[in-house]
């Protein structure tokens, strides 16, 4: 269970070091050109990849608190329905977000200002809202056995070698002009 646990806190980690590679280039000044292209298509091919299995962890996890909570329990129903109203509204940016991307897949530099308009609204949504909260993290906690764990993180090899890769073609396509600050 630790190693499990260790993973997700990993993968969630390199989430958050490339939606902070993605905020640092949106905050640095000067002209985009066609190295950014690239960067900017690896960062959003990452988070697409990370958000399906991250949304799938949470769906599965709002899914199984729903069999185990009591219709009766307030703060249990309001932890889930914020857990709803925040998935519905990541899935609301992701989209435009990866329709951005699209964009600038087929347009190259001329879709820039469109990626970035997106992706500055994206990233604001998940810094705003996504992330640990209390209620449905202290249910889970409370109701889930190790087994539900497992099941819930829906954790297979292929899917640890692709976002690893994914991470790592993110930080290949950083623009030389771009230098990438540690976050920590």
């Amino acid at each position: 269970m630790q190693h499990l646990m260790e993973h997700i806190r990993n993968e969630r980690k390199r989430l958050r070091e490339v939606r902070e590679a993605l905020s640092q280039a949106l905050a640095e000044p000067g002209a985009r050109d066609e190295s950014f292209v690239g960067f900017y298509v690896a960062i959003a091919d990452y988070i697409e990849a990370a958000m399906d299995r991250l949304d799938t962890q949470d769906v599965r996890m709002g899914d199984m608190l729903r069999s185990r909570v009591s219709n009766s329990d307030a703060d249990a129903q309001t932890a889930l329905q914020e857990l709803d109203e925040r998935l519905a509204g990541n899935s609301a940016h992701l989209r435009r977000f990866l329709d951005a991307r699209d964009c600038l897949k087929t347009k190259g530099v001329s879709a820039i200002e469109k990626y970035e308009s997106a992706a500055r609204a994206y990233t604001d949504y998940i810094t705003s809202n996504m992330g640990h909260h209390g209620g449905s993290t202290d249910l889970a906690r409370h109701h889930f056995s190790e087994d539900d764990w497992v099941y819930m993180a829906n954790i297979k090899d292929e899917d640890i070698d692709r976002e690893q890769s994914l991470f790592n073609t993110v930080f290949s396509q950083a623009p030389e002009s771009f230098e990438i600050r540690a976050t920590g």
